[in-house]
């Protein structure tokens, strides 16, 4: 419907910005990273929109790129996670950050953004693991060389989560070293050197 907002920002507070768009101000509900990425008042930003429409109400939330409104599409189509949830889960972690706790299983990490348990972490984990793959859920949407195979990035974490290392310590290495290897054997071994194993 909104596909996105370009203004001048009138106000900057924790987790919310108004853009004045020719003299209506519009509130979005941002996450802290948008807040963050957004200049001082009076300078134009541009914020990639979506639109809630519920029960009394409704609420436009505004992001700093595609991406991270992609994600927060995608947390909302999980059962049991509305949109302040979302909103809540992409303050707490970084686009990256999140996308990595995705693909390592790593419930943990999910579970530290407000009025998220662990079973919903689970569920987040569960049913966005299919829809973030390979490479892009390794590297927060920054894809991978053409020549390394995505499914590699994913075995050689799967691996380094196998020896002990925490999800996030595992994918942090991985993406450390990803333009240096075309396999996943390589990928570990270059990833262990860099953690020291």
């Amino acid at each position: 419907m909104i596909s996105h907002i370009e203004g001048r920002v009138a106000e900057k507070r924790a987790g919310e910005l108004v853009i004045d768009v020719g003299g209506v101000g519009f509130l979005l509900l941002c996450p802290a990273s948008t807040v963050a990425a957004a200049p001082a008042a009076g300078a134009v930003f541009r914020c990639y929109t979506h639109f809630s429409v519920y029960e009394g109400g409704m609420d436009l939330y505004g992001f700093s790129t595609r991406e991270e409104r992609e994600m927060f599409r995608r947390l909302c189509s999980v059962s049991g996670v509305g949109p302040r949830t979302a909103l809540g889960v992409l303050s707490t972690l970084s686009l990256r950050d999140l996308s990595l706790a995705i693909l390592a299983g790593d419930a943990v990490a999910i579970a530290r953004a407000p009025n998220v348990g662990k079973k919903t972490a689970q569920r987040i984990i569960l049913e966005l693991k299919e829809k973030v793959d390979g490479a892009d859920a390794a590297f927060g949407g920054v894809a991978a060389p053409p020549a390394l195979n995505p499914d590699a990035t994913q075995e050689a974490v799967e691996a380094l989560l196998a020896l002990g290392y925490s999800g996030q310590e595992a994918a942090r290495a991985v993406e450390a070293v990803r333009d240096k290897a075309e396999t996943a054997d390589k990928l570990i071994l270059l990833a262990l050197k860099g953690l020291g194993g």
